[in-house]
């Protein structure tokens, strides 16, 4: 069985918001067998958004729509859905007495344009909302079923979960759908897709999705079976020569990230980090430190934009960055060596670059980065060179290969 999702709200169709629920919806339709085909955003027009109900209602089995409940003009859903399903809406009094007595319980008189959200679609089964005033509303309709769910997600989350759920195991038959992640670095997602598409081909089940993004790639295996020891089945035969054709390209078999995988490491062997940055101003720390319980291995990091800094904080010698330049091998050397002898940790990782989009002076080209790693036995320096079109994109790459070599290292 599959499903469509449709968000609905002008809103979602700027840069500011981002529609979160079709992500828990997917989640949640996935574990009870439920494959979603598409998803779609469409703003607060009531003819655009009947329309793509009507088709999404004639393409899927379970049509799940929300936001648009709300009291205002603008809120479009009801009307749409009525619309597209050619039903009239109903007003109930019952529903219209509930909002009005919430607003007394908040010592708030109840605006008249509230009464709206009492409109129910003919034929619809009532989704009451314990978190909200907008109802929910489940229609069915030949062989497919529109569901209507509140926007905020606090709201739509508990009605999803408490109403919507226990019907939908009713309906959909035993299937099972079942995910496995694996998480790559160290290579491009071109010779990725070379080593295990010969692997994954001969499978139609599971389905296969490379990712990439910032040197991060994600191979995603996702099963449909009858049972869940299936799927899990099924998984494991597919990963396993995965695995086996990729070798320690693979850092983490759970979806974890990274700086998650190094994190546990250090812990693992009772070991602590220290960051030096200038290029990534702070990025790396911020990746480390954002894995809660990070304080247990992570003593903090130094930014050094400066050359100054870089000799008052870490004690990078003032003749060996005028020998060498701020982004060079043996700076990065230097960083690190500093950082792991003020701070005492283990291990200490520096970022020294040109992250563009300008070059200062006679500094090195645009995209070029050194990555230092000082621990107890040596400091190696690793060179890498980005495109330099992307000054985000750059440092994104520069900590993503910093978090890389320290991994490798800490085998």
């Amino acid at each position: 069985m599959n499903a469509e999702i449709i968000a609905v709200g002008s809103e979602m169709l700027t840069p500011e918001r981002l529609d979160t629920n079709s992500l828990f919806l997917t989640a949640e339709l996935n574990n009870l067998g439920i494959e979603v085909s598409a998803k779609h955003v469409v703003g607060d027009d009531r003819e655009r958004l009947a329309s793509e109900v009507r088709r999404a209602a004639s393409a899927a089995r379970f049509v799940i729509v929300s936001g648009g409940l709300g009291p205002t003009e603008d809120d479009v859903t009801r009307d749409a859905v009525a619309a597209a399903l050619d039903r009239r809406q109903i007003f109930h009094a019952e529903i219209a007495e509930a909002i009005e007595a919430r607003f007394r319980r908040m010592n708030r008189p109840m605006p008249e344009i509230n009464k709206r959200q009492a409109m129910i679609v003919e034929g619809a089964h009532i989704l009451s909302n314990d978190r909200g005033t907008a109802p929910g509303q489940w229609i069915e309709d030949g062989d497919s079923v529109v569901i209507i769910l509140p926007g905020p997600p606090h709201e739509l989350k508990s009605m999803f979960q408490q109403q919507c759920a226990p019907r939908l195991e009713r309906i959909v038959p035993a299937m099972a759908i079942r995910t496995l992640v694996l998480r790559i670095s160290g290579m491009s997602e071109s010779d990725l897709d070379q080593t295990i598409s010969p692997i994954y081909k001969r499978y139609e089940n599971p389905v296969t999705t490379v990712l990439a993004h910032n040197g991060d790639l994600q191979v995603h295996l996702r099963a449909r079976c009858e049972s869940e020891g299936d799927a899990v089945n099924l998984l494991n035969e597919i990963g396993v020569q995965i695995e086996a054709a990729l070798g320690d390209k693979i850092y983490s078999r759970n979806a974890d990230p990274l700086e998650a995988v190094v994190g546990r490491k250090l812990l693992e062997q009772h070991a602590t980090l220290a960051t030096a940055e200038s290029a990534t101003g702070g990025g790396l720390a911020d990746r480390i430190s954002s894995i809660p319980g990070s304080s247990a291995y992570f003593l903090g990091g130094f930014v050094t934009y400066t050359a100054r800094m870089k000799t008052d904080l870490l004690g990078v010698p003032e003749d060996l960055l005028k020998q060498f330049g701020p982004v060079s091998a043996e700076t990065a050397e230097a960083m690190a060596t500093g950082a792991r002898r003020r701070t005492s940790a283990t291990w200490a990782i520096s970022i020294t670059g040109n992250a563009g989009p300008t070059t200062d002076g006679d500094q090195a080209p645009v995209g070029s980065i050194y990555v230092g790693i000082a621990g107890p036995r040596e400091v190696t320096v690793a060179h890498r060179i980005w495109p330099a079109s992307d000054r985000p994109r750059v440092r994104a790459f520069a900590a993503q290969t910093a978090l890389d070599l320290l991994n490798r290292k800490l085998v």
